[in-house]
């Protein structure tokens, strides 16, 4: 789809009712960490015009009976109640209390009238799962925390669940990862509305970067997901990451697992939230960060060490999951050692002084010429969706623009 027939798209589809653009419903409930809630109320609830930010009318909605109970054992009390939300043009649900327990039916409700009355819909963090429990999530690809995407995937098998991103925009519905993610969605929406001026305005006055480079890679951490620990599958999932050293492909997996391919990406994806193949490359990345920051190992006997087929493989997929060459994050790291930081502030390093990742295609035509870690190529998967990191994909379609940390769809 091209922009202007996306642009088209996206103006046919008018506000009904009462709803303004302008007006922005934040949806709260009990139990919620008060840091994400905050970032909308901060974002959407403070008049910045004086610094050439256009002002947006905030209306912060109990989606519950209060008080409502909060992070600290602080109580809120929302000066409106659900029905507020019938004025809103955009609706934000920060968070959710528990990702193993049901949002009130009437929060549900609300939420589906609006989006079917041309609201535009986002969920931060776990706000994720209650957009999923209303149904506006069945179909289409989204993001949550990292930690919390395979029980999103297992619980709603329709929602195509993409741990890697920062955020996921889908026009009218919208997801972001973790607590700082949530800003960065945030911004994207105010840059969406008004232009890059505008949230460039912002993020000044918020301190913190306009747009950030990467996903959600840098944070994954080794151990088995909570989902997947009893399953027969965390099996074959210990003996990879046990033989992460040794070159073997999804086929390998699959046969351990007595499953045909097919079966066992469909398995896969629904106990991790994740394509295998894409699961594959991650740890054999993470397991070259490792390496990096704690031998001296040359940059050839790092991808060896981690199954890469070549070091041009390693440096293709570790640039893309990092932003950076492993020679460059490796002179980050020891660079920062010495001063006690961490893995973190080497991150922050990173992010100000590599160059960008270039464009999509760009990036598209990288991975194209850097093989993976296997022969194998894009699966089918539930849904008519492929596996898009074996594809080499970085946006679902072309014609949009695609900011880093962030997929676009039509």
């Amino acid at each position: 789809m091209s922009q202007d027939s996306a642009t088209a798209t996206e103006a046919a589809r008018k506000l009904t009712g009462r709803r303004r653009r302008e007006v922005v419903a934040v949806l709260l409930f009990s139990g919620g960490p008060i840091f994400e809630s905050s970032i909308p109320l901060s974002v959407f609830g403070i008049d910045r015009q004086d610094a050439g930010v256009p002002r947006y009318r905030l209306l912060v909605c109990g989606g519950e009976e209060g008080p409502l109970r909060t992070t600290g054992g602080l109580e809120l009390s929302a000066p409106y109640g659900l029905e507020a939300i019938s004025r809103a043009g955009t609706v934000v649900v920060p968070a959710w209390r528990s990702i193993t327990s049901p949002p009130p039916a009437e929060a549900l409700d609300a939420l589906r009238r609006a989006h079917e009355e041309g609201a535009r819909i986002v969920g931060l963090c776990t706000g994720a799962f209650v957009l999923a429990a209303a149904g506006l999530l069945d179909g289409r690809p989204a993001t949550t925390h990292w930690m919390y995407a395979p029980t999103l995937a297992k619980r709603y098998p329709s929602v195509h669940v993409d741990p890697r991103e920062l955020f996921v925009d889908d026009g009218d519905v919208l997801t972001s990862a973790g607590t700082a993610a949530g800003i960065d969605l945030c911004l994207h929406i105010v840059r969406t509305d008004h232009g890059t001026e505008a949230a460039g305005a912002l993020a000044r006055r918020l301190v913190v970067p306009p747009r950030r480079s990467g996903g959600q890679e840098r944070y994954l951490d080794r151990s088995l997901p909570e989902e997947i620990g009893s399953d027969p599958l965390a099996e074959v999932v210990a003996w990879a990451l046990e033989h992460l050293h040794e070159q073997f492909d999804v086929e390998t997996l699959a046969a351990r697992a007595y499953m045909s391919r097919r079966t066992f990406d469909r398995r896969f994806r629904s106990l991790t939230g994740s394509a295998p193949l894409q699961w594959l490359i991650t740890q054999r990345v993470l397991q070259a960060q490792r390496l990096l920051e704690t031998s001296d190992y040359s940059v050839d006997e790092v991808a060896g060490r981690c199954g890469f087929r070549s070091p041009v493989a390693l440096r293709g997929h570790f640039r893309r999951q990092l932003g950076s060459s492993p020679a460059a994050y490796r002179a980050a790291y020891r660079a920062r050692r010495p001063q006690g930081a961490g893995l973190e502030s080497v991150t922050a390093v990173l992010e100000t002084s590599v160059p960008t990742q270039g464009t999509p295609s760009s990036r598209r035509a990288a991975a194209a010429s850097s093989p993976g870690p296997s022969p194998v190529t894009a699966s089918a998967v539930p849904g008519g969706h492929t596996d898009r990191l074996a594809a080499g994909s970085e946006a679902y379609v072309p014609g949009r623009p695609t900011l880093p940390g962030q997929r676009s769809a039509p």
